[in-house]
């Protein structure tokens, strides 16, 4: 069973009818016990990371969170879900992580900047192709290169540059 956490922040009706089209036995739950029957994790997320964190530090899940993926329990971060995995975000402020993944959420375009770049539109939005290193069950059914569609501001500083290769 995929126990999806439910923390306020997700759009979980989206991602479970998804799941269970693909055949997979989804629990929708932001109960303890759940979570630690499950085999697998999914952590969703909308929103802004700060308010996001809070909300699920007020669950009380976090502890579990983190004592389920010590044990080797596999874990999905979905968009925002996927930030809190690291350290750190740099939306509105500095605010932590679960300290999952090394690396921080960084603005792009405080970033581009830094850099000295200029004329790039910030937020990012529109169509991209992706180019998949990996052809697990995740990625089934997608072309090589599939056209996906992008929302953001912010991205990924991993500590450990072959996350995001």
């Amino acid at each position: 069973m995929i126990a999806v956490i439910d923390y306020g922040v997700g759009n979980l009706f989206s991602l479970t009818a998804s799941l269970k089209y693909l055949g997979a036995d989804v629990k929708v739950t932001g109960e303890k016990e759940e979570i630690e029957a499950a085999d697998r994790i999914i952590l969703p997320g909308v929103g802004a990371f700060a308010d996001a964190k809070e909300k699920l530090d007020q669950t009380g899940l976090v502890e579990t969170i983190l004592e389920q993926t010590a044990d080797g329990k596999p874990l999905l971060g979905i968009c925002l879900g996927m930030q809190l995995l690291f350290d750190e975000s740099h939306e509105y402020g500095v605010h932590k992580g679960l300290g999952l993944i090394k690396g921080k959420i960084a603005s792009i375009d405080e970033d581009l900047k830094k850099a000295g770049i200029a004329g790039l539109k910030v937020p990012h939005i529109g169509w991209n192709s992706l180019t998949l290193k990996n052809n697990g069950r995740l990625f089934s059914g997608l072309t090589e290169t599939p056209y996906v569609y992008f929302v953001h501001s912010y991205y990924l500083k991993a500590k450990d540059e072959t996350i995001v290769k």
